[in-house]
């Protein structure tokens, strides 16, 4: 009576509902070893007259099924679906078995729609920026396919330029190393005396221009180091009159671009805190900022040397940093500042782009007959006009700038001249209507610039920018490769059709 009691629980001949299954499997260990062991219990009950009586389901109370007494071979008995339904561990193990293979074969399905979607879309993407290169005028070899160009990446190894950036590496960790050493926290070391200065203001301004090399050079421990500094020991109220330029190039952009590396907020707090400190300098009749200010006092004024005059470069070099902090604060008041300098700039804008370096911050006007150079004091202003031009995505808001700079640039080429019979292409400095035959160390930015800037141009005008670009670079080469230090001089001038390399 045991096993005929324990085979209710679990009878392939009950007429049960399908709902009842789950009660099966779960009891259906309970008993298992005692069915398997008393197969007789499925014998039909011959009580009462000799007729059977078979047994009633549990649940039902419907007539169980008589046993089939068909036999099969032990080799496929365990392909017949009688023989799980008699054991029911076995079919629970089964049924759990086939659910877990299930899940994961969806899974795998899953994961290979993921990737298939994902690659898809890379490929799109790379479709799209290669569209956007051809209509620059710039053609790549091969067609843009995401797994050839991962392939490649992965199997070149370029060891000349590996070895290159190692070299790289230990230049910057030396030069960082003596800094930590020597003059930790303060603007500048000097080399030669081994010793700290503050020279703008006490800003740790070697130390913020360097926390976007380290980080993208992967020195995690120096980066680190200097993050706490910045955090713990950065302190901008100070009695000093800051350089509104070069506080704005050296330490809001090394911010900006230390948070933009690393998400830290610390560091997109401190640009915030620098910038406020900044702001009262737009405060003239034009818009056109002075170029110093007293960090604490929030006072500005111009250097008595210029006449009272901003100057052009100092102007015009704040709006990368100045829009970049508006974009990641959403505080429009930064932005706003240094647009209105290039509308007041706009207004009197010449034909051929080249302002004098001297303008009025009250009236807005410019001193005719200043200095007109791509060297010291005008330099950046250009520069900057280009890089806003791709900051803003080269959409329509901000395709001004990129007409500014190609009207700016015709102007440059007025002022470019090639020695003879050595071929070195310079670029002159202008005063009034007069040529002066010298060339700034400092205006060796422009082949860079030119280079960058030649993609906005058709094909042909493209062609030569860059071929303008390469022979002012090799110009500048040899500014440096003609002294014996293999340092460049401040300026160099040309003298009657041949270039003079020594520097002045």
């Amino acid at each position: 009576m045991t096993h005929e009691l324990n085979l209710f629980h679990f009878s392939p001949f009950c007429y049960c509902s399908i709902s009842k299954i789950s009660y099966c499997i779960i009891t259906a260990s309970r008993f298992s070893l005692e069915a398997e062991e008393a197969p007789q219990a499925w014998a039909p009950d011959f009580a009462g007259g000799g007729k059977a009586a078979y047994r009633r389901c549990p649940w039902t109370g419907s007539p169980m099924g008589r046993r089939s007494h068909s036999s099969s071979s032990p080799g496929w008995r365990h392909l017949s679906p009688w023989y799980y339904l008699k054991r029911p561990a076995r079919l629970a193990l089964l049924v759990v078995g086939f659910v877990a293979a299930t899940i994961a074969a969806r899974d795998r399905l899953s994961l290979v729609r993921d990737y298939e979607a994902e690659i898809s879309r890379l490929d799109e993407e790379v479709n799209r920026l290669h569209d956007q290169l051809r209509m620059a005028g710039i053609y790549l070899d091969e067609s843009p396919n995401i797994e050839n160009i991962i392939k490649k990446h992965h199997l070149e190894i370029d060891h000349v330029n590996n070895a290159r950036r190692e070299k790289v590496k230990e230049a910057m960790l030396h030069a960082w190393n003596s800094y930590v050493k020597y003059a930790w926290g303060h603007d500048e070391l000097q080399p030669q005396s081994k010793n700290g200065v503050n020279s703008f203001g006490g800003l740790g301004a070697t130390l913020v221009d360097s926390l976007d090399t380290l980080y993208i050079m992967g020195l995690k421990e120096e980066f680190k180091k200097a993050r706490d500094w910045v955090a713990e020991s950065l302190d901008f109220d100070k009695d000093y009159e800051a350089s509104v330029f070069e506080t704005t190039i050296r330490v809001v952009g090394g911010l900006l671009s230390a948070y933009d590396l690393s998400a830290d907020k610390i560091f997109l707090e401190k640009a915030r805190d620098i910038t406020d400190r900044l702001l009262p300098a737009w405060d003239t009749s034009s818009g056109i900022p002075y170029n110093r200010i007293n960090l604490a006092q929030g006072k500005a004024s111009n250097p008595g040397w210029n006449g009272g005059n901003s100057i052009l470069a100092d102007s015009g070099t704040e709006q990368l940093e100045f829009i970049a902090l508006s974009q990641r604060t959403g505080d429009q008041k930064y932005q706003q500042k240094v647009e209105n300098v290039i509308r007041q700039f706009q207004k009197i804008f010449p034909s051929d782009g080249l302002l004098p370096i001297n303008i009025n911050p009250h009236s807005g006007a410019v001193k005719s007959y200043s200095t007109i150079t791509f060297g010291a004091m005008g330099d950046s202003f250009y520069e900057y006009l280009l890089k806003v031009w791709i900051q803003g995505n080269k959409t329509e808001s901000v395709k001004h700038y990129r007409q500014m700079w190609e009207t700016s640039m015709e102007g440059l080429l007025s002022l470019t001249r090639k020695t003879s019979p050595s071929n070195f292409y310079y670029v002159c400095e202008k005063n009034g209507d007069s040529l002066s035959e010298k060339m700034d160390e400092l205006a060796c930015f422009v082949p860079g610039m030119l280079a960058l800037g030649a993609s906005g141009y058709s094909p042909e005008k493209a062609e030569q920018i860059m071929n303008l670009a390469e022979e002012l670079a090799w110009t500048c080469y040899n500014f440096y490769q003609s002294t014996p230090t293999k340092l460049a001089g401040e300026n160099y001038y040309f003298h009657g059709g041949q270039v003079s390399l020594q520097p002045v």
